[in-house]
């Protein structure tokens, strides 16, 4: 499988210009990623009740992308290891974003097929997420296996979607989705500091205890 997939984006006038390469996230990214964050979702994303599910963990193996235009980074997804209920093994989308100016050209799109596509090939079972369900239904997402889950916080029950990668990953699962990707080390915290010093501190502070 290659790493890199080239999309053509469409450019704010209309025009098919722009070619963005959707890839494996490197940890020359952490920086402009976290900017990228910071951006689309504000201080808001440390408490939203899905990042207790992130806190302190590494993102699944093979399963973190970034959207390039050139040097620059521009739209982010990640997966999650994760598990519904007892013994119910899926993934967690997100959180997904792109720069505001590229916006409207599908390069969200292009990074959610990716991340689908990549999971499934992995041999992963099912992908959960919290979502816009008008935006997460064109990749097969609903709401119809996830109302026998619970997320540990606050959700907005309509929000809490599911794809099944196997058909029938889902059927028995029922109860709290927990965290179970393995513990993040030191050096991804450190890597950002030494890219972003002062946001790498204002980040450690604002992250949430978990629940």
């Amino acid at each position: 499988m290659s790493s890199d997939e080239r999309v053509c984006a469409r450019a704010a006038g209309g025009d098919w210009t722009a070619m963005i390469t959707i890839r494996h996230e490197r940890a020359s990214d952490i920086a402009a990623r976290e900017a990228l964050l910071d951006q689309a979702f504000g201080d808001s994303r440390w408490r939203k009740t899905s990042e207790r599910l992130r806190q302190g963990r590494l993102p699944a193996d093979g399963l973190t992308f970034v959207a390039a235009d050139g040097k620059r980074l521009v739209g982010t997804a990640r997966l999650w290891n994760i598990t519904c209920g007892a013994g119910q093994p899926a993934l967690l989308l997100g959180p997904v974003a792109v720069k505001a100016c590229c916006r409207g050209r599908g390069i969200g799109a292009a990074l959610v097929r990716q991340a689908i596509e990549t999971a499934r090939r992995l041999g992963h079972r099912a992908v959960i997420l919290v979502g816009d369900p008008a935006y997460y239904s064109r990749f097969g997402f609903s709401s119809e296996k996830a109302m026998a889950l619970k997320l540990p916080g606050p959700f907005e029950r309509h929000r809490l979607l599911t794809l099944e990668l196997v058909p029938g990953a889902l059927d028995a699962a029922h109860g709290l989705v927990s965290a179970t990707g393995r513990p993040a080390p030191q050096p991804e915290f450190a890597a950002l500091a030494a890219a972003d010093p002062a946001g790498a501190f204002r980040r450690r502070r604002r992250a949430p205890r978990a629940a």
